[in-house]
């Protein structure tokens, strides 16, 4: 079966951080760039990170440059993404997506995605 599984998600304190997992089931992920979106209760689904093929370029929305960062594993045909100094506002459910295109292009989303994951939950709450 052919599927993207995010794991990691949970409750942390402000300020504290967790690292959420997007792996790849049935498929290799070194031909998809990856996007993460988040959902935050009573609002839209919004891409915020895209991570290119290379894994070398990445970006991010202004909302969470430098407290977020998106790495690959090849090895584990995985993308993390680790989320430090986080605050209450980033609680969300937390989804991944993959995209053909190899490159973000300077873009944190994209129209159309090949595929999806189911969504991890983070709560940020003391």
């Amino acid at each position: 079966q052919l599927q993207l599984v995010e794991s990691g998600g949970g409750l942390v304190q402000p300020g504290g951080s967790l690292r959420l997992s997007c792996a790849a089931s049935g498929f290799s992920l070194e031909y998809y760039s990856i996007v993460w979106l988040r959902q935050a209760p009573g609002k839209e689904r919004e891409g915020f990170s895209c991570i290119s093929v290379s894994g070398g370029s990445a970006n991010y929305a202004d909302s969470v440059k430098g407290r977020f960062r998106l790495f690959r594993d090849s090895a584990k045909n995985t993308v993390y993404l680790q989320m430090n100094s986080l605050k209450a506002e980033d609680t969300a459910v937390y989804y991944c997506a993959a995209t053909r295109y190899r490159d973000c292009s300077g873009r944190i989303s994209f129209n159309e995605y090949d595929y999806w994951g189911q969504g991890t939950p983070v709560t940020v709450s003391s």
